[in-house]
């Protein structure tokens, strides 16, 4: 009778799981290629200066690989999303750091703009572009319960490498130049970035396992990803065409701060040390926007979080206007910050909310794309007004203009269009 109130249920252990799950080293191996790969890109403001200087370019010439980096990404997402879903995500993330480290290495002997192009443009773009979509998806597939969670953590490492990298690189170029300093960087994307890839595994079947949650969820997961719109009807709507439009708006000015925002300090006569932090207050305020205005849109909505995310960017801009030391700067990059974040996490939450998920993985693909457009347009155009003007004031203007159009652009989308679209 003892032995028998002792006894443990045959399905206790199958309750209880497993004590160390892998699904948390794909996580954190997403994350760390995620930080290394769009931080080495994030870091070209910091470079920007010196390739002025030293070459003698213009600053719209100099934006140009920068731009021509952020067109290649976004194109070159689409085509490994779909290599991974095919051959996994490590052969396809080892390329890409391939890639990147490739480009860097290069652009420690770059004397020519068309240099530039092909080997920040081309290879640097293919090498951070190529990662985030196999990282983000082959997370996704190791977990049903925790999926937001565990993917915005891993989404995240875009912003940690915002905050790490720039200030690497303004440490290594001090010690050393910025010759040598793009080969340090190279060295470090390949020695740390592929390791970490090895680790991946496309989805827990490769190891006979289930994704964390799987079975308490599966009947609702499969109701889900069965509902909304196909990529067919979803562009047929006004809607989607609408987030096109402010995804190009604020893809425009986004890339542009990015790029610009350093030299800029540097033109108030900022040291270059000090200039360099800005950019990572920026990816500080970046995770804050991920992960806050992420999880408020849950509970207010994704229109009304656009909103929020659309009106602390144009706040910024408008402070931007006045700010003229370091610690005005910071409070810009902050405050630009966490609307940044957010609205980098509304490019996949808004086709989500109001399409549905049936097509999700191909709206967010021409979406990121179409996003890409004005991020590629926005540093060629910024660095063109200051080398016309001598100064970034119009083009903050601008930016700030932008913002507005975009802003009342997202007043008129409507919440969910899945069972009728009434703006036909």
């Amino acid at each position: 009778m003892s032995e028998e109130k002792l006894a443990i249920p045959p399905h206790f252990e199958k309750q209880k799981g497993p004590i160390f799950f892998y699904g948390y080293v794909i996580a954190l191996c997403s994350f760390s290629v995620l930080m290394i790969s769009f931080g080495t890109n994030y870091s070209f403001g910091i470079f920007f200066n010196r390739l002025l200087t030293d070459l003698g370019w213009s600053r719209a010439v100099t934006s140009a690989g920068y731009s021509l980096a952020q067109f290649v990404g976004g194109f070159i997402g689409i085509i490994t999303g779909r290599i991974c879903d095919r051959v996994g995500p490590r052969i396809v993330i080892i390329a890409c750091i391939v890639f990147l480290s490739l480009g860097c290495l290069l652009m420690s002997q770059v004397n020519q703009p068309w240099q530039l192009n092909i080997f920040f443009g081309l290879f640097v773009g293919i090498g951070f572009g190529g990662v985030a979509i196999p990282a983000s998806v082959t997370t996704s597939r190791w977990f049903v319960k925790r999926r937001g969670l565990m993917t915005g953590i891993v989404i995240a490492g875009i912003g940690a490498g915002t905050i790490v990298m720039p200030i690497v690189a303004e440490k290594l170029i001090t010690a050393f130049d910025w010759r040598n300093s793009f080969v340090i960087i190279g060295l470090i994307a390949l020695i740390l970035g592929i390791p970490a890839a090895l680790f991946l595994k496309r989805d827990p079947s490769d190891m006979g396992k289930s994704a964390y949650g799987e079975e308490e969820t599966r009947p609702i997961d499969k109701i889900n990803k069965e509902s909304g719109l196909t990529f067919k009807e979803a562009i047929s709507t006004r809607q989607f065409w609408m987030i096109c439009a402010i995804c190009v708006l604020f893809g425009f000015y986004v890339q542009a701060v990015l790029v610009h925002i350093v030299p800029h300090a540097r033109s108030l006569e900022i040291d270059a040390g000090t200039a360099a932090f800005i950019i990572s207050f920026l990816g500080l305020g970046s995770i804050g926007g991920r992960i806050v205005l992420g999880t408020l849109s849950d509970r207010i909505g994704v229109k009304n979080t656009l909103i929020i995310a659309l009106s602390l960017n144009l706040l910024a801009f408008l402070w931007l206007q006045i700010a003229v030391n370091p610690w005005m700067l910071y409070s810009f990059a902050v405050v630009y910050g966490l609307g940044y974040g957010a609205l980098i996490t509304m490019m996949t939450l808004m086709p989500a909310r109001i399409f549905g998920l049936r097509s999700l993985g191909t709206m967010v693909g021409v979406i990121t794309f179409v996003y890409t457009v004005g991020g590629a347009t926005g540093p060629i155009v910024t660095g063109y007004i200051y080398d016309k003007t001598g100064s970034y004031h119009q083009a903050f203007i601008i930016f700030a203009v932008l913002a507005i159009c975009a802003l009342l652009l997202a007043f008129t989308l409507k919440p969910d269009i899945r069972k009728k679209d009434e703006s036909n």
